[in-house]
Order: structure tokens, then C-alpha cells, then sequence
């Protein structure tokens, strides 16, 4: 079971296999509805509930019967729309197609000299495996097992290695410095390349501290500093200077007391420091950490192998974390033959496999997460790929279950139509795309996208974090989401 804290711690008109329209009809097919007790009428057409949500901007939608692949019913279908977070169901059937279900990311301890009597007659080296679920217990662990395994003394270098996938400072540089949603990139990551910053009221002042921390450990990092100053904005800058992230926070922001997740751009660094204070902890004392290049010949002396693929692809849609999105898109990428030179350049590789696998030419992402808003994606690109992974079964297990809601906007456990999908957010962005189930067991693909893409070029990039006028944009896609929901089962689940 994958749970948040597993994450912070650890025929004619079929769609083919191409996942292409193959001769869909010219009009949506109409069969009768069935009273389902829904809130949809017959009358409600699909262009009357996209007009009553009333959402400026552009919206996009495509719905197909999984069983036989016909297309039913689509809006601007063709319209190359922002995905959002929903591009991440496309990078995971990327993942398990290039990787497997089963592949695990492997983090090792390596030693380039003989180990006599104890000492490590060479240099230490935490060798990343590009495993984002990495966290300080899981170094704790290393640590560890370094000592059972005799280790009392380092006589050369300790050394780190991020090799196995390219640094990207931050997923989209269009963000904000400090939101944790876009953190850095490296083949050697820790805790999803976020550092723990918590401030206490001390007097006139306040104490900081900066941790790398898990329910079990909390150890204080260098890589990152924090410095408090007298002002009301910005509330927070940063730069990087000295090897290491220096953060400033207003603190007129502060308050008594609080915490947060800040973003980390030096990850490699990062877990080296982790480390290096977790073998001290067993009586082992490492020099001050150095990144190399090139991967030394060397012993392995110990190893952390994370979770199955399934497993993390599991949680990496049920909690939407982009690190995670990204690295196993670069990792699937990199196990296809080429170690991507840019998150773009991994993007692309996989845009081609998904024209090739699904047909799915009208697509252009730019990341494996989403949170570029250069990405495109097309209804009808989704829903093809949508269908043929069906037919595979992979994917739809991994999907959350989306909640249907009553009138009054609460949550319908009872509802009779049930759905798999995954969401996607962001400012005057919504998207939703997945599989849902009628009440008499009709199975349909469907994917919804909404932008307002004039409104989004207006947000400065310091109001990228809560912009306003995108929440209240934003609830209205939703609404309008369970209403096209609605109106599918009603219409097509007969």
C-alpha cells in the first residue's frame, strides 16, 4: 500500500493499437439514455454544458467506449492543450513500456580501494541510481550496512556521483524560487530535493533551522542556509553562491512560529551532506564531499534498492510529485538507448515513442510533469493512448479514484458512476483524463482540458504561487468536469 508518508520517507471506428480516430463517425452516435438519477437531462448536449460552465479561454474534450473503441463524442478535440499534471499518465505508461513494472533504482556505496582491517585503503563513493524516492532514512540505512560491513575508516576522498541522469536546476524556471514543486534534477537526489526550513519566535527574533528531515531523523544541513531579514517583501529570495543555497525570509512573514518545504538546486550536494553526517553517527568520518564526473572502478559495499516501478508510479499519481515525474521519465528515456542531454531533450524523445506507439502526432510536452505550460497535448491523442493501454491493464490500476460529488458540491461515495483518472492543476489550467464506468458497466475513455491562456500571461512570476482570480477559474472546470462526466454515463452507459 502507498501511503503520503511512503513518499516523504521512501473494427470501422475502432481506435486502434496507433491509438488513431480510424474512421470515426461524423457525428456522436446518440443512444438512449438511461435514467441513471444524474443531474444531466438529454437536453444538455455536449457544446450546452461546456457554454453553462462559463470558463474563459479554451476548452477540449474526447470520450471513446474502451470495449470496442468507437468514438462517441469530442469538443475541439484536435486543440493542442495545456495537460497539466495529466501528462504524467503518459509518462508512466513511457515508464513501463521502456522500463518495466518491475524495475527498481539502485543507490550504492562503492569503494575504489581494497578495504584491510577495516580502512578503505581508496575513496568512498555514493554512486546515485536516479531513485527519487531517496530520503535520509534510506541513507541512514548505507550508513549502516557500511559499518556492518566492517568499514571503520576512509583513508581517500569521499566522492559523489550523480551521473546517471543530467542536473536541471529547476523544472520550469517560470516558478517561483522557492516552491517545492519544482526543485532540482540529478541522478543523486534526497528527500525529492526539498529541504525542511522551521522557524521558532526567539525573543525579538526568531531561531532557523534547515534539516534534511524524516519521522525518524532530522539532521541539520550546510547545503542550505536560511537568513532572516527586516522587511515585508519579498518573503523569500535566493541565490547560490559559496557552494550552497542562501535563502532570505521576511520577517514580517514569520509570525510566532511555522514551517516549510523550500526547494533544493544542489541535490547532489545535498545528500552528500546527509551522508556524510549519518556515517559519522557510526564512528565513520568522511572528508567534505566532492562530485566527480566519471564513475570510478570500484567494490560495491553497500546498496538501497527502492520500491517496483509499480509501486512508485502508484504514488506518483496519487500525490502528483513532479521529481518524481521527471526523473523516472529521464530514467525511462536514458534506458532507451540515450542518457538525455535536457529535460526537453528527454520530453522529446518520449513525444516521438507516443507518436509511434499511439499515434499521438498532435502532442508536444516538455517535461514528464506537467508543469511547463509550453506542453501540448490533444484530447483525442489521450483518449487513443488511453484505449490501447487499456487493453494492456497497466495503467487504470495506478489511477486514483476521482470523487463524484452531489449537488451541493460534497463528496458521493454512492455515486453510480465510478472513475480512474488523474487531475491536473495549474493557475487557469485544468485537466482530467482517465476511465470511467457507467451504472450498467460501460467502460469509457475520456479525457477534458480547459486553459486561459491569456490569464496565465498576465501573472507576474512572483504571484505564480496564488494568483488571483485561478481558484474561483479553476473550481468551475471541476464543476464542468463531473458535469461532461455525468452526461457520458448517462448518454453512453446503456
Amino acid at each position: 500500500m502507498v501511503t503520503r508518508r511512503f513518499f516523504l520517507l521512501s473494427g470501422s471506428a475502432l481506435i486502434g493499437a496507433g491509438g488513431a480516430w480510424a474512421n470515426a463517425p461524423a457525428v456522436s452516435l446518440r443512444p438512449q439514455a438511461r435514467a441513471l438519477g444524474l443531474s444531466v437531462t438529454t437536453a444538455d448536449g455536449l457544446k450546452t454544458v461546456l457554454q453553462r460552465a462559463q470558463l474563459t479561454g479554451a476548452v477540449g474534450c474526447a470520450v471513446a467506449d474502451v470495449k470496442t473503441g468507437l468514438r462517441l463524442e469530442a469538443e475541439n478535440g484536435a486543440a493542442g492543450l495545456p495537460p497539466a499534471s495529466v501528462a504524467k499518465a503518459l509518462t508512466s505508461l513511457y515508464a513501463l513500456d521502456t522500463l518495466g513494472a518491475e524495475h527498481r533504482f539502485q543507490t550504492r556505496i562503492m569503494a575504489t580501494g581494497s578495504v584491510i582491517g577495516g580502512v578503505v585503503k581508496g575513496d568512498l563513493i555514493l554512486v546515485g541510481g536516479g531513485d527519487p524516492t531517496l530520503n535520509t532514512d534510506h541513507l541512514a540505512q548505507l550508513a549502516k550496512a557500511l559499518k556492518t560491513a566492517g568499514v571503520r575508516e576512509v583513508k581517500g576522498s569521499f566522492k559523489l556521483w550523480d551521473g546517471s541522469l543530467p542536473y536541471v536546476r529547476t523544472i520550469d524556471a517560470g516558478q517561483p524560487d522557492h516552491v517545492g514543486y519544482s526543485p532540482a534534477i540529478s541522478g543523486l537526489s534526497l528527500n525529492y530535493n526539498r529541504v525542511h526550513f522551521e522557524w521558532k519566535r526567539a525573543g525579538q527574533a526568531w531561531a532557523v533551522t534547515m534539516d534534511a528531515r524524516t519521522e525518524k531523523y532530522r539532521p541539520e544541513v550546510a547545503i542550505a542556509r536560511m537568513k532572516v531579514m527586516k522587511r515585508t517583501t519579498p518573503v523569500y529570495t535566493y541565490t547560490d553562491r559559496g557552494g550552497a543555497d542562501h535563502w532570505t525570509v521576511a520577517n514580517a512573514a514569520l509570525g510566532k512560529g511555522g514551517s516549510r518545504w523550500l526547494p533544493v538546486r544542489r541535490p547532489t550536494e545535498y545528500a552528500g551532506d546527509v551522508f556524510r553526517t549519518m556515517a559519522r553517527a557510526h564512528g565513520i568520518v568522511l572528508s567534505k564531499p566532492k562530485v566527480v564526473k566519471s564513475l570510478p572502478q570500484g567494490k560495491v559495499l553497500a546498496q538501497h534498492s527502492s520500491a517496483t516501478l509499480s509501486v512508485m508510479l502508484r504514488g506518483m499519481l496519487k500525490y502528483s510529485n513532479n521529481l518524481m515525474a521527471e526523473m523516472i521519465g529521464m530514467s525511462a528515456t536514458s534506458a532507451g538507448g540515450r542518457r538525455p542531454g535536457s529535460l526537453k531533450a528527454s520530453a522529446d524523445a518520449m513525444n516521438r515513442w507516443a507518436a509511434a506507439k499511439y499515434n499521438m502526432r498532435g502532442t508536444r510536452l516538455v517535461d514528464h510533469s506537467g508543469l511547463g505550460e509550453a506542453s501540448r497535448m490533444t484530447p483525442n491523442d489521450l483518449v487513443g493512448a488511453l484505449v490501447a493501454a487499456r487493453r494492456g491493464g497497466q495503467l487504470k490500476p495506478l489511477l486514483k479514484p476521482f470523487l463524484m460529488r452531489d449537488a451541493n458540491g460534497k463528496v458521493n461515495k454512492n455515486h453510480p458512476i465510478k472513475v480512474n483518472a488523474k487531475t491536473g492543476t495549474l493557475n487557469f489550467v485544468s485537466g482530467l483524463g482517465g476511465f470511467m464506468t457507467a451504472a450498467d458497466g460501460t467502460e469509457l475513455a475520456f479525457a477534458i482540458f480547459a486553459a486561459d491562456q491569456g490569464a496565465r500571461s498576465r501573472i507576474k512570476r512572483a504571484d505564480r504561487e496564488r494568483p488571483e482570480g485561478a481558484r474561483g477559474w479553476n473550481r468551475k472546470a471541476k464543476k464542468m468536469q463531473q458535469k461532461l462526466i455525468e452526461r457520458w454515463g448517462m448518454v453512453y452507459g446503456s
